[in-house]
């Protein structure tokens, strides 16, 4: 392949907004996976949670999430590009503009391309502690280990 996948995957991520370009740099059916494929009880709180369709799809998750949080940071920390697939990892800082509470989260991001168009991304992240950037108040109750108590949080 000729194509420097990593600088195509970089230049999206550099244009999430600009649907002109995700035009340009996805194929029309690409997947976007933010998260999960599809949990309603985290779409409840994070609204672009699940699977997604297309270009335009993109823009709506990150605008979505710009209206949900501030970047304070965004870093790459290792890049393997692999055949067609590029993975990036990472860390990111979000203020929650309703609460102003800071996340710092790390993440991994997996692309796939068709030729040097982008066809499938999916995007993780620590969505226990996105999520609870949101949280006014109240305690859940957890109970994980099997020979353990519930916890509350």
């Amino acid at each position: 392949m000729s194509t420097n996948l990593t600088a195509v995957l970089q230049q999206l991520l550099q244009n999430t907004s600009n649907l002109k370009v995700l035009q340009q740099l996805m194929t029309p059916d690409a997947t976007y996976v933010s998260l999960n494929f599809d949990n309603p009880e985290l779409k409840k709180i994070e609204p672009w949670a699940g699977t997604h369709k297309g270009p335009q799809a993109l823009s709506n998750v990150f605008a979505a999430i710009q209206r949900f949080w501030k970047t304070l940071d965004f870093k790459v920390t290792d890049t393997i590009e692999q055949g067609n697939r590029v993975a990036l990892f990472g860390s990111f800082t979000y203020k929650s503009n309703t609460t102003g509470k800071e996340i710092t989260s790390p993440f991994s991001l997996l692309a796939r391309f068709e030729g040097d168009k982008v066809s499938y991304v999916q995007f993780q992240e620590d969505s226990y502690g996105t999520a609870g950037s949101f949280k006014t108040g109240g305690t859940t109750r957890f109970h994980s280990d099997p020979s353990g108590k519930e916890v509350e949080v």
